[in-house]
């Protein structure tokens, strides 16, 4: 196999067009291969092999940069870089990333996980170079969907101002552009990349440059006359008016096509912009026919294409189902993603309800402030987005959402730790960055029933608010209780120690209530429901009560719902040292298996019960 002789870019320098693209055959081949047993990005990873191959024959790495935008797409880039053998262990504890890591390889310059980010992290490293007068290409690979962000068109903005030499590779694997990926533009790119042509178009503009002033219009007349004949044929008037020369689009699963073009790229200066379009799954049909499906695939029988799931529901599942019923009695419910539809749940919706639903692309920003919009002229708006990614849209939560009084709902899936995904895509944070933020209610459902009900609920609150869940099975635990804005459940009553629980964690603190007990602790248990508004009352009466008091959140410790009843206990002069937070620490959390991740920071199971268990032994309670 010519792969297994692959350990580095320069290894591929010394293979022919054959070879390459038996190569390219083969690492499709190594790709289903391993995330139909681990699970992985698997779409978009197939699309870029060709890509993936022509750029790293014709740079040289790692001196060059590459930088892969989202970098779900970097299993290619990762192979080819001295990772083939580790490849296998993919998304595991102590395995490889799914996204660039520039712990794992000289060859990643940054952790990339969310979108429209690396062009200005590209123009920087170009910045950067030219001050230090080093010499290296910058090469930023950007989907379609990440140019949709906002941040990617104030770089290219930017790019063009500065007139840096830097290369954005634009894949496009979505837009209906197939009619231009044909002769002509090829033969048109081919003479616009031509060293020959390149070189007489620079001794033309010096010729001129000498000419007496009347006749240097004639250098305009040249450049809008190349500028006319390659946007008659080619789509790239936007970037060329941004600043950037536009080659493309071409073929992007034709080597022979991409290698020389990049070749001839690569010798111009200022900032160009490549234009290619590959196939989403291509080389595995199931793949082809549902990109989406397998757009971050959980692990699957190759021969079928189907996946192995677990049992049960999970939380996206009762949200999905519940919003469809409450949006059939309530006309003012709108359904709100970005770019996510599947992953949260509310395809559901927009097949129920199409005129009702928005997909805003890749772009949080403007779907928060799209919905606060929405929200104003009296409708209720869902958002439903991963946690990890409303992080996106802070100012726009506080600006357009807070300060303007609407009332959108937030629903924010993958709360807490997702797993193999990752520190880009863990969802820790939001109860920190919600919690500051005033007029929002936050809530934390403990099972199916309550998700539900919570639902219910915020659709007719008159100010935002946000619903936290995990990327887990929703389990249904019997214990329900009508909700009450800002009030905790009191699910037992015990004796000297108390146990909070937010959201998930209830159940996960019911399920070592029989370890406890053995070691004669037998304590209250409350689900604590509402991180915000917090019941004062409730808690100062609690804190008084009991000798020990557990605060258990999946999030990070700083700023969580632990710090509010610090807080309080500041304020209202209470034993803050009776106060014990459970809860994830202030680094960014590494990937492996969720349950894997819950065990090792001693979030569930025995770990928590060794946990709690020493903290009571500590205070001599036991």
């Amino acid at each position: 196999m010519i792969l297994e002789k692959i350990n580095s870019p320069k290894d591929l320098k010394l293979l022919s067009l054959e070879e390459l693209e038996k190569l390219a055959e083969e690492m499709r081949s190594y790709i289903i291969e391993v995330v139909s047993k681990k699970g992985g990005h698997l779409a978009s990873n197939l699309g870029v092999v060709e890509l993936t191959i022509a750029l790293h024959r014709c740079l040289n790495l790692p001196e060059d940069k590459l930088l892969w935008d989202v970098g779900h797409q970097c299993y290619v880039h990762k192979i080819l870089t001295s990772r083939r053998q580790s490849f296998k262990n993919l998304r595991t504890k102590d395995g490889l990333s799914g996204f660039p890591s520039p712990q794992e390889s000289e060859y990643d310059v940054f952790i990339t996980g969310h979108a429209s980010t690396v062009i200005s992290l590209g123009l920087g490293l170009c910045c950067a170079r030219d001050i230090k007068r080093e010499k290296f290409h910058v090469v930023c690979v950007v989907g379609d969907g990440s140019l949709s962000g906002g941040m990617s068109f104030e770089a290219l903005n930017n790019c063009g101002h500065l007139k840096k030499d830097i290369l954005v590779v634009l894949n496009s694997n979505e837009m209906s552009i197939s009619k231009t990926v044909g002769a002509i533009s090829t033969y048109i790119n081919k003479i616009i990349t031509n060293p020959l042509y390149n070189k007489f178009r620079k001794e033309l503009e010096e010729f001129i440059k000498h000419l007496p002033r009347p006749a240097k219009k004639f250098t305009q007349v040249l450049r809008k006359f190349e500028e006319g004949v390659k946007n008659i044929l080619v789509p790239g008037i936007l970037f060329e008016e941004l600043g950037f020369r536009y080659f493309g689009p071409l073929d992007g699963h034709n080597l022979k096509l991409l290698i020389s073009t990049i070749e001839n790229i690569l010798k111009l200066r200022g900032p160009r912009l490549l234009h290619v379009v590959t196939k989403k799954g291509k080389g595995y049909k199931p793949a082809e026919r549902h990109p989406e499906i397998f757009h971050s695939s959980l692990p699957f029988d190759i021969s079928t294409g189907k996946h192995i799931k677990k049992s049960g529901p999970s939380f996206t599942d009762v949200f999905s189902k519940k919003l469809v019923e409450i949006a059939k009695r309530d006309s003012r419910i709108v359904g709100i993603t970005a770019a996510m539809k599947e992953g949260t749940g509310l395809k559901l919706f927009e097949e129920n309800f199409p005129e009702r639903f928005f997909d805003t692309g890749i772009a949080e920003s403007h779907a928060v402030a799209f919905a606060s919009g929405l929200s104003k002229l009296g409708l209720k708006p869902v958002v439903a987005i991963y946690s990890t990614f409303l992080q996106r849209a802070f100012d726009q939560l506080i600006h357009d959402v807070a300060l303007q009084g609407t009332s959108p709902v937030f629903v924010l899936d993958r709360s807490g730790l997702v797993g193999e995904d990752g520190p880009t895509h863990h969802g820790i944070f939001d109860i920190a960055y919600l919690r500051m933020m005033p007029n929002f209610v936050i809530m934390a459902p403990k099972d199916k029933r309550e998700l539900e009900d919570m639902l219910e609920f915020a659709v007719n609150l008159e100010q935002p608010c946000a619903i936290r869940f995990p990327k887990a099975r929703c389990p249904s635990t019997g214990l329900d209780e009508p909700l009450k804005l800002g009030s905790p459940q009191v699910i037992r009553k015990g004796k000297e120690i108390a146990l909070v629980g937010v959201g998930i964690m209830t159940v996960y603190v019911l399920d070592i209530l029989p370890l406890l007990e053995r070691e004669s602790i037998t304590p209250t248990l409350i689900n604590a429901r509402f991180i915000k508004p917090l019941d004062r009352e409730f808690y100062t009466r609690l804190i008084k009560s009991h000798n020990l008091i557990f605060i258990l959140e999946e999030g990070i410790e700083s700023g969580g719902f632990g710090a509010s009843i610090l807080e309080l206990c500041e304020e209202e002069d209470l034993d803050q040292a009776k106060i014990k937070i459970i809860a994830l620490p202030d680094e960014f959390i590494t990937f492996a298996k969720r349950e894997e991740l819950l065990q090792m920071y001693g979030l569930k199971g025995e770990n928590l019960f060794k946990r709690i268990l020493s903290s009571v032994k500590e205070t001599h309670l036991v």
